[in-house]
């Protein structure tokens, strides 16, 4: 008898409090739980829906749901790695089974729709713009220093497998990152104002100086770069490309009609970064001066 009661208070109290409530799932899962009065205009005779209420609900609803896509990238044995289709919010469905709920009366429970986000890079493009080099570029750096090695594999890292598409400009700050402590870089050796100091992200200027031979050898439009305030010893002079999270940029265009791959990575001491496209593309490369192989010294390793 005693159980009994308590069942039936349970079911007063859901029924008092949960009268009007909406259940939403995702692949089984219950995502989030409202009630029509959370989203109620009521005005003398009728109740109208809040519909900026609904807007940012519906806002956080696609924050919760959304998962990124994958790039297909290429691995070090140069095989593709296939990418992932990402999913979204299906609002305007999400929104119509709202308005049926809203206008009704009791519980009811939403299965929201999602829609496909495809990754921008497949495998079947990829395949396709990885058989011709178009460009390439080595520079060297000591690896005693192993703040500043940590820096140069990180920064290569980050522009690794990039495809810049026809007419896109390429943004190393964009791309990389800002560096900080909390994206992994560490305090190394930099450049400010023409004196060597100790600053986070030291050698990240490596590889975009490595970059922008790279791709001047391929033929891009660079269309933005700035040099040290002082000669760095890992290219020859007037060669080099300083980036900056707060300041100095260095940015290419790719002005063919077919997409370019960027391979980059730090390995023994070297920066390698490799420029592949279609083997159907007319480019138009250019003679760039090598980087000297003697390694820099601890005294002279600079940004």
């Amino acid at each position: 008898m005693r159980i009994t009661y308590i069942a039936l208070l349970f079911l007063l109290f859901q029924q008092v409090h949960f009268p009007d409530s909406l259940t939403i799932k995702q692949q089984g899962k219950t995502i989030d739980t409202v009630n029509r009065t959370d989203f109620t205009i009521s005005l003398p005779g009728t109740e109208l829906i809040n519909v900026n209420k609904l807007d940012e609900f519906i806002d956080k609803l696609d924050q919760k749901i959304y998962r990124l896509p994958i790039n297909a990238k290429i691995d070090d044995q140069g095989q593709i790695i296939a990418g992932q289709v990402g999913y979204k919010l299906d609002r305007q469905a999400f929104k119509e089974k709202f308005y049926e709920y809203f206008f009704s009366k009791g519980p009811s429970l939403i299965v929201v729709t999602e829609l496909p986000v495809y990754p921008k890079v497949d495998s079947e493009l990829l395949a396709h713009i990885k058989e011709e080099r178009i460009g390439q570029y080595v520079t060297y750096f000591n690896t005693r220093n192993k703040n500043r090695s940590h820096n140069i594999s990180l920064a290569a890292k980050a522009i690794d497998n990039y495809v810049v598409f026809p007419g896109e400009v390429f943004s190393f700050n964009e791309v990389v990152g800002k560096r900080t402590k909390e994206n992994g870089y560490l305090r190394a050796p930099v450049i400010v104002k023409g004196e060597l100091s100790q600053g986070i992200g030291g050698g990240i200027c490596q590889v975009s100086s490595t970059l922008f031979n790279a791709v001047d050898s391929a033929g891009a439009e660079i269309v933005e770069r700035y040099s040290h305030s002082r000669s760095v010893p890992y290219v020859p002079p007037g060669r080099d490309a300083t980036v900056s999270w707060y300041g100095p940029d260095f940015r290419f265009q790719n002005k063919y009609n077919q997409p370019i791959l960027i391979r980059a990575k730090a390995f023994e001491g070297k920066v390698f970064i490799n420029i592949y496209s279609s083997d159907v593309l007319n480019y138009e490369s250019r003679k760039v001066p090598s980087a000297l192989k003697k390694l820099p010294n601890n005294r002279t390793l600079q940004r």
